[in-house]
């Protein structure tokens, strides 16, 4: 009787929609992990020409370039919208990218780590209900800033204050735009495909419609 009006309670939080983790769920956000572990994997040489052209126009500018590095967290919390979901997927891919190799090794997990609690944070503050695009902007945008963050202490230990106020504002407005616009739009995108029909993002797309 108790667990029943737990199970209750927490339905009428979210709106009658179980935040339990299904067997699917774990299956995509995976998948979804591994898509943006490739799109990790391109970026990782993909950023250098274009970043190094911003950091020369303005030293801390090249912090735009970190946007496709957020992706995973985003569209995992976006699609999946299960507490976690987010920070699995970016950790994820950023564990596939360090095991495949790349110039910053074990440290991409602690990027990840920091990337996916930013999009976590904001998904829970809004107790995993709304996924609209402000939202994913917002979590974007969060991600963005765990990243900049993190690069800071990790890779810029002994920046300036305009360096550092230049490349954090640089990687949030990065991650708001490409990877929570992106991500919104990316998932309203596989959703129009019926490919997310099993998810509630792609039940409240076949709504709207």
């Amino acid at each position: 009787m108790f667990a029943s009006a737990r199970t209750d309670a927490r339905s009428a939080v979210t709106g009658g929609r179980s935040l339990r983790w299904r067997v699917v769920d774990i299956v995509v956000a995976s998948v979804v992990a591994v898509a943006c572990a490739v799109i990790f994997l391109v970026w990782n040489v993909g950023y250098e020409i274009p970043g190094s052209l911003l950091s020369a126009v303005l030293p801390g500018l090249g912090g735009l370039m970190i946007g496709p590095w957020l992706l995973a967290g985003v569209l995992g919390g976006l699609i999946v919208r299960k507490p976690g979901a987010a920070l699995y997927t970016e950790v994820v891919a950023a564990v596939i990218s360090a095991l495949v190799g790349n110039q910053w090794a074990a440290l991409t997990i602690v990027s990840g780590l920091a990337q996916g609690i930013g999009a976590e944070l904001i998904l829970a503050i809004f107790l995993y209900k709304r996924f609209g695009v402000v939202v994913a902007m917002l979590a974007g945008a969060a991600a963005g800033l765990g990243g900049g963050i993190n690069d800071r202490i990790l890779w810029y230990a002994g920046a300036d204050a305009s360096f550092t106020t230049i490349y954090i504002i640089s990687t949030t407005i990065s991650g708001a735009v490409i990877a929570g616009l992106g991500g919104w739009l990316i998932t309203r995108g596989l959703a129009a495909t019926g490919a997310l029909n099993r998810f509630a993002a792609g039940r409240s797309a076949s709504t709207r419609v």
